[in-house]
């Protein structure tokens, strides 16, 4: 009963360690794409455009592949909210109101790089009616950088504890099999089947799993709670259902599978030792 706790304990720490790592994939993930729908290009009007022309250009924008959104500001609307930044009149500070009408395109996340910037806005600068395209090429290629060595840095940190989250349940698995070893040779000299040894062990394994997972759950799902409480409203929604059902699955099956196989190749080591070798191991 003792080994069977600790066995629990062991592994419900352990899952919550894998869980954090899966949570923190996810919200990178999240991250990454809402700043990507942040990027936006603005597409400066001529002032001499007309409304045909003005319909016919933002109907082009909603159809291309890299738009999530189109909005159109007049030359009014853009003179006032230079004001607001300004404190003043743009005519105190410029002597008139250099503001054009634009279309501001909030652009997709997958479209939201340098290569797809570079492919689809010197078509965009030739239609007729617009003045210019400014959009942020610099600012992309060095937020890919840092993604670049970020997404490497938590892959391998990933990778490393997820070894570390195998080696530490197959311990606890193996000491708790370890514990019952002279029942298993007694069961053999009876004549009892391999499948008929190991089976209670797998229900047990897959109980412990199943407690284990139930239990690492409850604790990420109050991390994921305050997490979700301190990211609000906000623009960046990287606490969404999506993750919280990845991770706590991603816990569920790590814990089930990772409790019966340790259990499986622990149980076949004994099956598979002689009894004179079980009163040395």
């Amino acid at each position: 009963m003792l080994n069977t706790i600790t066995t629990c304990i062991s592994t419900t720490m352990v899952l919550v360690l894998l869980g954090v790592v899966v949570l923190a994939v996810n919200i990178a993930y999240n991250f990454n794409r809402s700043v990507r729908e942040n990027f936006a290009v603005e597409v400066l009007l001529d002032d001499s455009i007309r409304s045909a022309e003005l319909a016919g250009l933002e109907t082009y924008l909603k159809a291309q592949p890299y738009t999530r959104t189109v909005t159109y500001i007049s030359k009014d609307e853009g003179t006032r909210l230079l004001m607001d930044d300004l404190g003043g009149r743009p005519e105190d500070f410029l002597g008139g109101s250099p503001i054009p009408a634009e279309f501001e395109v909030m652009l997709n996340a997958d479209y939201a790089c340098p290569d797809s910037l570079t492919r689809y806005m010197p078509a965009l600068t030739q239609k007729t009616g617009v003045h210019d395209v400014i959009y942020p090429i610099d600012l992309l290629a060095g937020f890919d950088q840092v993604l670049r060595t970020a997404s490497l840095v938590l892959l391998a940190v990933a990778a490393l504890l997820a070894l570390i989250s195998f080696v530490l349940i197959n311990n606890a698995v193996r000491m708790g099999v370890y514990a019952r070893r002279f029942s298993i040779q007694t069961m053999k000299l009876v004549g009892a089947r391999w499948g008929f040894i190991r089976r209670p062990f797998m229900v047990q394994a897959f109980w412990t799993g199943l407690l284990s997972a139930t239990l690492a759950g409850l604790l990420l799902m109050g991390g994921i709670t305050l997490l979700a409480d301190m990211n609000g409203n906000g623009d960046f929604q990287v606490v969404t259902p999506e993750v919280v059902v990845l991770t706590l699955g991603t816990v569920l099956a790590a814990g089930l599978l990772l409790t019966m196989l340790c259990t499986y190749f622990s149980v076949n080591r004994h099956l598979h030792m002689r009894h004179s070798d079980a009163f040395l191991k």
